[in-house]
């Protein structure tokens, strides 16, 4: 039987997703709480089971575009969600759930993201050719992780502490040293940045699950820093930043020595860097750490389809349209004033799902 989660199954629904081999942090129930509190949009978080007993789950957001029904996304602002089940019939009864679910209150498309192929489904037709996951395997210790790195790497980590840099980790008294370094990443980057009250809410719902990390120059001006979410099987980092200003200091090697660190010590098995365009400078950075690409599946379903038909992803759209149509706005945002550009991303990051 499959019902919608309410507020009462959050435990065991957080327990079936801390247990499973396959679950990740972006698949516990904090990410629906944060991302309803910050953004407004509900989430549909389906559960497969009998009684107490969960045997799957599907966490879904309807991100609601203006005038417009929108769409249910498994997740949107991360890498990858997806179902988790104990079998290959139940995670396909929760998409065909899903995409029922989707026709009965109008909504055309259901995306789905997962760092596995989908029941039933040929991997060829759900794989994301143009992004991988990029995940390292960890020791137990950082004094491991540093010995097994190659000279030149084990240099570079060493430097930024040698120039007088610090790291500090904490929780949600470091956000605004981080979210005004954050926002100035983003507007470098031509990206709009998320709010301030949704990176507040992700650390805030995590709780002790989530872990944010800021490195500063020596006169203690904030340079970079990221979050890291938890999970038994790996961390994550769905959000870092540094300042390019200070780029000849590398305090982004600081940064993700820090994450590293934290990570091995703490006995976490993986590291997940995550997602990259093979080729591009941040595919290097992480691969220098030893990192390995990992595939990631992501589908987009037409709700139109007769229940009784086979469920099929549909066709790819032209990445290469998408590319020159990105381009020219991250031109416009680069050159916004800084006040506009946060106005701006508050206006419109909530509708951009990834």
């Amino acid at each position: 039987m499959i019902t919608f989660a309410g507020p009462s199954d959050k435990n065991r629904w957080n327990a079936y997703v801390l247990n499973h081999p396959k679950g990740i942090s972006y698949q516990l129930f904090e990410w629906k709480e944060a991302v309803e509190a910050a953004y407004g949009f509900k989430g549909i978080y389906l559960i497969s089971g009998n009684g107490n007993k969960i045997s799957g789950i599907l966490p879904l957001i309807r991100v609601n575009l203006p005038f417009i029904s929108g769409s249910l996304v498994s997740l949107p602002y991360c890498d990858a969600a997806g179902p988790l089940a104990d079998s290959p019939e139940i995670e396909h009864q929760l998409i065909s759930e899903a995409l029922r679910t989707a026709r009965t209150i109008n909504i055309r498309r259901v995306s789905i993201r997962s760092t596995l192929p989908l029941a039933e489904l040929d991997p060829e037709t759900t794989i994301n050719k143009n992004k991988v996951r990029m995940l390292l395997s960890l020791p137990d210790s950082s004094e491991k992780l540093l010995s097994s790195f190659k000279a030149k790497l084990r240099s570079q980590v060493k430097k930024p502490f040698k120039d007088g840099l610090t790291v500090q980790s904490g929780g949600s008294e470091l956000l605004n040293e981080f979210y005004r370094l954050f926002s100035e990443n983003m507007r470098d980057l031509g990206s709009p940045v998320h709010s301030r009250s949704w990176i507040k809410q992700i650390l805030c719902r995590f709780k002790n699950k989530a872990v944010l990390f800021i490195v500063k120059m020596p006169d203690q001006t904030p340079a970079a820093g990221g979050i890291l979410l938890c999970h038994p099987r790996a961390v994550s980092v769905p959000w870092a930043s540094s300042l390019r200003r200070f780029n000849s200091w590398n305090p982004n090697m600081m940064l993700y020595w820090a994450f590293l660190k934290f990570a091995s010590d703490n006995k976490y098995p993986f590291f997940d860097f995550g997602r990259s365009t093979p080729g591009e400078g941040t595919f290097g950075f992480k691969k220098q750490w030893g990192a390995t690409p990992s595939p990631l599946h992501w589908a987009n379903f037409e709700t139109a389809v007769n229940q009784t038909q086979k469920i099929q992803p549909l066709t790819k759209i032209d990445i290469s349209e998408i590319s020159e149509k990105r381009k020219f706005a991250e031109s416009i945002i680069m050159k916004m004033p800084f006040p506009v550009f946060k106005v701006f991303g508050k206006m419109t990051r909530r509708y951009i799902s990834l």
